[in-house]
């Protein structure tokens, strides 16, 4: 894979090559993962987040639903380490040439790490939706096309995001 091209379009040259059908969607940008799926017109959950983490003295890119959140804790004792942080700005740019919120879910031959997705991908939406090397362009694609072109290890690394209650569902104190 020529890795002079742009990650957008390593991206969709390998899908091309691997024969699998994707669609690609042009879009304002998305910051959060509410956003991508709105325009979209997906589901949340069908989003692949792609979060870079230093892992002990190493980065690895793992990939989860965009309607979960991150268990740093089960992925350090799952996989032995001692260390596990998000990777800053400035280390996802030198390492990915990306800004936050591009970083496709994709690692050899997009981008050079250790991929490792959550076990869920896949198994409630049959589709995955990634931002795919900018803010404002995605693809869109089955889920089960992804796995076989993007071989990750599979893990159980998240954990069910916690959002706000409605306050008027609160129960009044004792």
């Amino acid at each position: 894979m020529d890795s002079g091209l742009p990650v957008h379009e390593r991206i969709v040259r390998l899908l091309t090559e691997a024969g699998v059908g994707f669609r690609q969607l042009h879009h304002e940008p998305t910051p959060t993962s509410a956003d991508a799926a709105r325009v979209r017109g997906e589901p949340i959950g069908s989003g692949a987040k792609a979060l870079l983490l230093k892992a002990d003295d190493r980065f690895r890119l793992f990939v989860l639903p965009g309607d979960r959140r991150l268990d740093s804790a089960s992925i350090k004792r799952q996989l032995g380490l001692d260390r596990l942080r998000f990777a800053s700005k400035e280390e996802l740019f030198a390492q990915t040439g990306l800004a936050p919120g591009a970083v496709p879910p994709f690692g050899h031959p997009i981008l050079p790490f250790e991929l490792t997705a959550d076990v869920t991908i896949g198994q409630i939406y049959t589709t995955v939706a990634f931002n795919a090397g900018s803010a404002t362009d995605s693809i869109i694609m089955s889920a089960a096309d992804w796995d076989r072109v993007a071989k990750p290890a599979r893990l159980p690394i998240t954990e069910a995001e916690v959002r706000d209650a409605n306050p008027a569902d609160a129960k009044p104190g004792p």
